[in-house]
């Protein structure tokens, strides 16, 4: 029978086994003792990256005899295979012994090698970056792109070289910014509007506790679970709200101040925003509770007392809205969220404002082009 070893291709790692396994079978020249200090060395790599060798047969207590019989091969086979096995990496060799056909069917009975984590689909690594940017308020800070010319990684901002005209630019997974047709946030106008009855935002928010973090892009406020949002037939369960500074909807040609974004997500992963406009004036209560557990640093989370949020005291008393499907106003821009903007404003104290824009002076991603998109007025 013919015996056959057969390598797919090896890896740095396997080649240095390999050849510690044949320096291992093949028969050594005898040293004598005067001359042990002229003994080859063991190579650099084999000795800071394998396991340790036998020694050589200088370091022997009997020195081996020059005429060794030459071990059997089917032995060297075998204690071939043993080392390579042992410091094989990942599908990186395999050794086969046995005729053709048993090589043949061994090779390809070997389970495929691990990829890398974007080989499990795009969906799983999509699904991935949206929950990351809805706990992070629309901001993965986690989301870098290619190292820079310092040896940083960029990351995305409100202005120069990463600004919102280059998102896109910063990591592959963000160039929907760029090429996506329904981005938010978009300047409504009442001229262009779907006008009409609409059903009413089912809001059911109960006094909560959480956590308020400096995300470093914004002050957001982690909430427990119990607070949720119905509408379109879907319950969406409240997970975060965070602010902008100015507001980035713009309505009939009008800025505001600041706005609060409410984000939810239902049973689907589909994501429902509300968007509370805000103006200087009255001062609020729900804001000044935030606002007094404010981090110091980005990165930096505070946790709260239980029940102390009360998510309805964001809302104002008339709860008509615009409605539209849009995107996170930050990267990776993912599309698909409904947006519900309501339509009167709430307000801050001038004091509060301040506070803000003092971490935040400016937040806000350009309104994006509407793309022919139908935006609901509800009357």
């Amino acid at each position: 029978m013919t015996r056959s070893a057969h390598l797919t291709p090896p890896s740095p790692w396997t080649a240095v086994a390999l050849a510690a396994a044949l320096w291992l079978v093949t028969p050594q020249p005898t040293w004598a003792a005067g001359n042990a200090a002229h003994a080859p060395a063991a190579p650099a790599a084999h000795a800071a990256h394998a396991d340790p060798a036998p020694a050589p047969a200088a370091h022997a207590a009997a020195p081996r005899p020059a005429s060794a019989v030459p071990a059997d091969p089917r032995n060297v086979a075998d204690r071939i295979k043993a080392v390579v096995e042992k410091h094989r990496s990942d599908g990186g060799v395999s050794v086969v012994v046995g005729n053709a056909e048993q090589a043949r069917q061994a090779l390809a009975a070997r389970p495929a090698p691990h990829t890398s984590a974007g080989a499990h689909g795009v969906a799983a690594s999509s699904h991935s970056r949206v929950s990351a940017a809805i706990r992070n308020g629309h901001a993965a800070p986690e989301a870098h792109g290619t190292k820079g010319a310092k040896g940083h990684d960029p990351h995305w901002s409100y202005e120069g070289e990463y600004g919102p005209e280059n998102w896109a630019a910063v990591k592959p997974e963000f160039n929907v910014c760029a090429i996506g047709k329904r981005q938010s946030p978009v300047h409504i106008q009442e001229t262009g509007t779907l006008q009409g009855p609409a059903e009413a935002l089912q809001f059911d928010y109960r006094p909560s506790g959480g956590t308020v973090v400096n995300n470093g892009h914004t002050i957001q406020v982690d909430l427990d679970r119990g607070n949720s949002l119905t509408v379109r037939g879907s319950t969406y369960q409240l997970l975060q709200f965070h602010f902008h500074h100015p507001s980035e909807e713009k309505v009939n040609h009008k800025g505001f101040s600041m706005v609060a974004h409410l984000v939810h997500k239902n049973d689907e992963g589909q994501l429902a925003v509300v968007a509370v406009l805000i103006d200087p004036g009255a001062a609020n209560e729900l804001i000044h509770k935030v606002w007094t557990h404010m981090p110091l640093d980005s990165g930096d989370r505070v946790r709260l007392p239980a029940g102390l949020i009360d998510v309805n005291a964001l809302l104002p008393a008339d709860q008509r809205y615009y409605q539209f499907i849009g995107s996170l106003t930050t990267p990776p821009c993912t599309e698909g969220v409904l947006w519900n903007v309501l339509k009167s404003p709430m307000t801050v104290s001038r004091d509060q404002l301040r506070l803000f824009a003092q971490l935040f002076p400016n937040n806000a991603r350009p309104v994006q082009a509407l793309n022919g998109r139908v935006v609901r007025e509800a009357q």
